[in-house]
């Protein structure tokens, strides 16, 4: 077998089945179920079949435990304690959850074809090259009659009981020509293995005749997640033109900036109602500390007998400047999401978690109990499941949680997001919401609790997904907004260079900074924004942070608009957590302590213009929020302040 290394896993579905002979009558135990997979392994492609061991392995077995839903694994002990003290907490669930148990394929003969129908046998394996044909038959379910050009070594057929037969046909397509014989048009002739004509956006855009701005208006997500490195001079080309020192009037890069983000109104003129500002000094910026992340002992100080949490402000303002520790993130982080509110008990909290788990199961059991010919007529749900299990296998797998192909946590993954398509089917699934979903899920190792923290999640972050991405335009809006106060030197070199969209700050925004930290750096920015301290749109002052470190590079070194695209993209996984904290929230304390802080500033920073706060982080703390139905996405979802984003500054 070849190294793990040189096999990719084209197309897996479980659920497949082998029927006994045709002289035998087929029962539940006669049925041989197993894994099909598609692979590539150094360059040729086979088509495998593992059948799953029926015999359950305790020490691999996984479980949803009784109050929280959570994935662990079982202990060896006695079956009766098993069952005693591990049994889900709604016995009728148990059908619907999928990860029940790790399951343990067969190895038997890998790369000859197997015909032993035994529970111990039935696996096979066969090159595609060597597949003469494939016919398809219905009875009450779809299944697939293979055949070699050897007829002597054709394999059983496969029966797809839980669908997947045209998933696995459209991967075949993808390496072989499938064509109709011209006597039976059910069954399809196998020519000779093409390569593979689909292609990753990162190669599609080394094609010069592949227009950007056409990529970006299709779909800006896979664009902006995809790794702009690669694509700078397309960009370059796109937005500046081809010759060197040509550089396009405002209005006509504003007009190119619309295009590729629909509805962004971009004013180059003073208009009625803009806010003219003068060049504003907004003094020394202060020196900020951070302290150590809150330990599992003083995270109980903060609980009175029955579970309450007590000192809430102070608990927050502890939290942002120093973080979780990790054992107590997956307690914390469901109230700092509002999953489970501060005041509540903890058998409140558990009577609360009752009723969550049943709401979850049952929107769950609408996607699981979905018939192959529903789908079929749902075109909406095939496409949200076909991106999902696309994303899910490329989300995170070098973190030790969804690493390795019969990974766990992936089907948690896809779960998760299949089911929060239920609770939302107008939104479904869009790119980059695994990438929010993967941490939470590491944290809570609770499908129940993960799906809930989700919501809550996207519940501020709704708005970046939506077709009309108005988080996003707004988001950098006032990000620019921040940084011609901030610099106005600085913002003056941008726009010179074109670069005063900020369109290299998409990926920040839409999903959090997900790729640009490390998983674990992650998780502790989440949490420390999470607290809303110490002003609205923290996540803004992040991006002030991180460019205010790079700006003496990107100036000092005449970075035009494809090298300052390249330089940022590169700071992936090279910025520090800690430093970038420690600066925004000294950047909050900065603009905080100006007397003349223009309107529009303080409405995005969601900051009391009559209150005198010299400690934007403690002080801020102590008082109640001004604006409670602000999102951290920048939108109010009640009141109107885009007017507060229209500025014009004179230097």
């Amino acid at each position: 077998m070849a190294a793990d290394s040189l096999l990719k896993v084209i197309f897996e579905h479980e659920g497949v089945f082998i029927h006994p002979s045709s002289n035998e009558s087929p029962t539940e135990d006669s049925l041989i179920s197993g894994s099909l997979r598609i692979v590539d392994k150094d360059a040729e492609v086979f088509v495998e079949f593992k059948p799953v061991e029926e015999t359950v392995d305790t020490s691999n077995m996984l479980c949803a435990g009784k109050d929280s839903s959570s994935v662990m694994e079982w202990d060896q002990c006695p079956g009766e304690k098993l069952l005693e003290s591990q049994q889900s907490y709604e016995t009728e669930w148990d059908m619907v959850n999928a990860v029940s148990f790790k399951k343990k394929s067969c190895t038997n003969g890998e790369g000859a074809l197997n015909h032993s129908h035994e529970k111990s046998g039935g696996a096979f394996s066969f090159a595609l090259s060597d597949l003469r044909s494939v016919t398809l038959k219905e009875e009450g379910w779809t299944f697939l009659v293979l055949k070699l050009k050897e007829s002597c070594s054709s394999p059983p057929a496969l029966h797809f009981h839980q669908g997947g037969s045209k998933e696995f046909l459209e991967s075949l397509r993808r390496f072989a020509l499938l064509s109709e014989a011209p006597e039976d048009e059910s069954c399809l002739l196998v020519g000779s293995p093409i390569k593979a004509l689909s292609q990753s956006f990162e190669n599609l855009l080394d094609d010069n005749n592949f227009g950007l701005v056409q990529k970006f208006r299709k779909d800006p997500y896979v664009t902006t997640l995809g790794g702009f490195s690669k694509v700078t001079n397309y960009i370059f080309d796109a937005f500046r033109g081809t010759e060197e020192q040509h550089q396009r009037p405002p209005e006509e890069v504003a007009d190119l900036l619309g295009e590729v983000i629909p509805g962004l109104e971009i004013n180059q003129q003073e208009e009625p109602g803009f806010e003219v500002i003068t060049r504003i000094d907004l003094g020394t910026r202060p020196e900020v500390t951070r302290t150590g992340p809150l330990s599992s002992e003083d995270w109980s100080k903060h609980q009175d007998a029955e579970g309450r949490m007590i000192n809430i402000s102070r608990l927050k303002q502890t939290i942002f400047k120093g973080g979780l520790c990790h054992a107590v993130r997956k307690e914390a982080w469901k109230f700092l999401l509002g999953y489970v509110p501060w005041d509540s008990s903890l058998e409140e909290r558990k009577i609360a978690q009752r009723a969550k788990t049943d709401e979850y199961f049952r929107m769950k059991l609408q996607w699981k109990s979905v018939s192959e010919e529903q789908e079929r007529r749902n075109s909406r749900l095939r496409d949200y499941r076909s991106l999902i299990e696309k994303d899910v296998n490329r989300t995170d797998r070098s973190n030790h949680f969804y690493e390795g192909i019969d990974n766990p946590g992936l089907v948690l993954l896809h779960d998760i997001l299949m089911t929060y398509c239920m609770l939302d089917f107008d939104l479904g699934y869009v790119q980059g919401m695994s990438d929010l979903l993967s941490p939470i899920l590491y944290v809570m190792e609770s499908e129940v609790d993960a799906f809930w923290c989700f919501v809550s999640f996207m519940d501020q972050m709704h708005q970046n997904f939506e077709e009309q991405m108005q988080g996003m335009k707004t988001q950098l809006i006032q990000l620019g907004t921040l940084l011609r106060l901030l610099d106005l030197s600085f913002w003056n070199y941008l726009e010179s260079q074109d670069s005063g969209f900020l369109y290299f700050c998409f990926r920040w925004l839409l999903i959090r900074f997900k790729r640009e930290l490390s998983f674990h750096d992650v998780l502790r920015l989440w949490e420390v924004m999470w607290t809303g301290l110490p002003c609205d749109n923290f996540h803004l002052l992040v991006c002030c942070a991180i460019l205010d470190s790079e700006k003496q590079k990107i100036m000092e070194e005449n970075y035009g608009f494809n090298e300052i695209l390249k330089h940022i993209n590169e700071l992936s996984m090279k910025l520090d957590v800690e430093e970038v904290l420690q600066k925004a929230e000294g950047i909050c304390q900065q603009i905080r302590s100006c007397k003349d802080l223009p309107r529009s500033i303080s409405v995005i920073l969601g900051l009391d213009p009559d209150s005198d706060v010299r400690d934007c982080g403690v002080a801020a703390s102590l008082r109640p929020s001004r604006r409670p139905e602000a999102c951290s996405n920048g939108l109010l979802r009640e009141s109107s302040s885009h007017n507060g984003c229209r500025v014009a500054f004179m230097s």
